[in-house]
């Protein structure tokens, strides 16, 4: 079956339908990982977009659920060049296709994937629709495709309610604004018992379980249409109980402390971005997934001081508090697959909360 992708300057890419054949209008961002689509697909940042992945083949080692970073698929619309009709891999349940239909992800292939990020590196993220609907009308769509905004979308992907994962060492509080699995997973093998909470709790009711430290998610959206987690997380940063955050968690504490975000051209997503220490002028390659960043002219250097920076670009990667044991990261120290290399970040945190037990 036929598909269309139409972008809101008017370009139309014809291909073929995979997945759902629900139509979706989005925001439009490309990804530039070689591997990990399944982890991509089930990652909560991803709500309210559709994923472009710049690799021309896509499904080729299938589906495995035991790698899915989430309870489901996230994102509105996914857009590859080849859709691998046939993975090879033992560890394969399923197709990406059938995974696709499953999920209800509306999916196109067979487009020019190369061709769609150059527009989007020089025009920027752009909204767009993908249908099968093969007579639409150019003048009926762009309108509605111009007028989408991913609105309030941390309310769609938090969890309902707290969860515990049992450990018999620090006690962490998850704020879940669109956690991927791994956060949790990676305190919990360090002996910690993390309880998961839903994005909107009350920090009253946070500091009701006595954590040793707080893990503030990453999570989709623009951060200022989060102004009620905003106002709770200056009441958990005014405790001086440890803090690590990552991606959307980092810029939220960002506006809790009169910090500035902006919207990025296109951002940063794939497996492969270099970040700075900036203490220790070393380098690490690092997986991402952002499309808002802290602006650093924004920064007050007597609250916090910058930590990494962005080789390619140098926007801000990370804060360093210097009045609270608060340390944040707009990278993935987490990412499976990807690269490991700032994985020590988590022990770090341990460390904030008085070291390995």
């Amino acid at each position: 079956m036929k598909a269309f992708l139409i972008l809101e300057n008017g370009r139309v890419f014809t291909g073929e339908s995979i997945g759902s054949t629900e139509e979706v209008i989005s925001e439009v961002v490309f990804n530039t990982s070689m591997t990990g689509y399944e982890e991509v697909l089930t990652d909560p940042s991803y709500a309210g977009q559709s994923v472009v992945m710049t690799y021309p083949l896509i499904g080729n080692y299938g589906i495995n659920k035991l790698d899915m970073e989430s309870r489901r698929a996230w994102p509105d619309g996914f857009i590859v060049r080849e859709c691998a009709r046939r993975p090879s891999n033992f560890r394969c349940e399923t197709t990406l296709r059938d995974f696709l239909l499953e999920q209800g992800v509306t999916g196109i292939s067979g487009i020019d994937t190369r061709a769609l990020t150059k527009i989007l590196r020089v025009s920027g993220t752009m909204n767009g629709m993908i249908t099968t609907d093969s007579d639409f009308r150019m003048e009926e769509v762009l309108p509605r495709i111009r007028a989408y905004n991913q609105g309030r979308v941390v309310d769609r992907v938090t969890c309902s309610e707290p969860t515990v994962l049992p450990g018999d060492g620090y006690k962490v509080a998850l704020m879940d604004y669109g956690a991927k699995g791994n956060i949790a997973r990676c305190l919990n093998q360090r002996g910690c018992q993390v309880t998961i909470y839903p994005a909107f709790t009350d920090a009253a009711t946070v500091l009701d379980g006595h954590p040793d430290g707080i893990m503030l998610s990453n999570g989709p959206g623009d951060p200022k249409n989060c102004p009620e987690i905003i106002n709770e997380l200056r009441v958990l940063y005014a405790t001086g109980i440890p803090i690590f955050a990552i991606c959307l968690g980092h810029q939220l504490m960002a506006l809790a402390n009169g910090f500035d975000t902006r919207k990025m051209k296109w951002g940063h997503r794939g497996g492969n971005h270099p970040v700075r220490d900036l203490k220790t002028g070393r380098c690490y390659i690092t997986p991402q997934n952002h499309g808002y960043v802290v602006k650093k002219e924004s920064i007050d250097t007597e609250i916090a001081e910058p930590a990494f920076e962005n080789v390619n670009d140098g926007s801000n990667e990370g804060l360093q508090y210097l009045k609270q044991p608060v340390y944040t990261v707009q990278f993935h120290p987490e990412a499976s697959p990807g690269p490991h290399d700032t994985n020590f970040l988590f022990d770090r945190f341990l460390d904030m909360m008085g070291g390995k037990r």
